[in-house]
């Protein structure tokens, strides 16, 4: 196993819905970028893999969209992976480079709206933590206060 296996691995585990997302948008757009360098060697099979494996990527990514709770963002983003689907398979009919240029711009562009929301997913993590830490703070400072206010049955004689 290769050191970039190891590391997607233990990305994998433990991650977010989130970021699992964004991993899959990462892998798209590196498969996208191999299949442009293979264009540009002239290695059609090579090519055709990479192609082949990031509409699988977008695949998966169509696939765990929730249509029922999703709502309207949902519908956008299956559209928008049957538009990079699309234009991908053209990519590849018409051995364009510009044509994959334009799909993993597309797909850097959705990428960084779903980093946007992991960020701030963090953010009201982190400030639920820290709200969540003061309230705990403070319930044991008031805790120990009120047994210090009242005296304690061994101090009783």
């Amino acid at each position: 196993m290769n050191a970039r296996m190891s590391y997607r691995e233990a990305a994998v585990e433990g991650a977010s819905p989130v970021r699992l997302v964004i991993l899959l948008y990462e892998q798209a757009q590196e498969d996208l970028r191999e299949a442009l360098a293979a264009h540009r060697r002239g290695d059609i099979e090579a090519r055709t893999g990479y192609i082949n494996h990031a509409i699988l990527v977008i695949g998966y990514l169509q696939a765990s969209l929730d249509k029922e709770r999703g709502g309207r963002v949902a519908v956008n983003l299956e559209r928008f992976y049957d538009q990079v689907r699309s234009g991908l398979v053209d990519a590849q009919f018409r051995q364009s480079a510009a044509a994959l240029e334009q799909q993993i711009a597309l797909l850097m562009q959705v990428h960084e709206a779903w980093c946007e929301v992991e960020r701030a997913n963090l953010a009201t993590a982190g400030a639920s933590g820290a709200k969540q830490a003061e309230n705990q703070m403070q319930s044991a400072t008031e805790a120990d206060s009120e047994s210090e206010a009242r005296p304690s049955a061994e101090w009783k004689a």
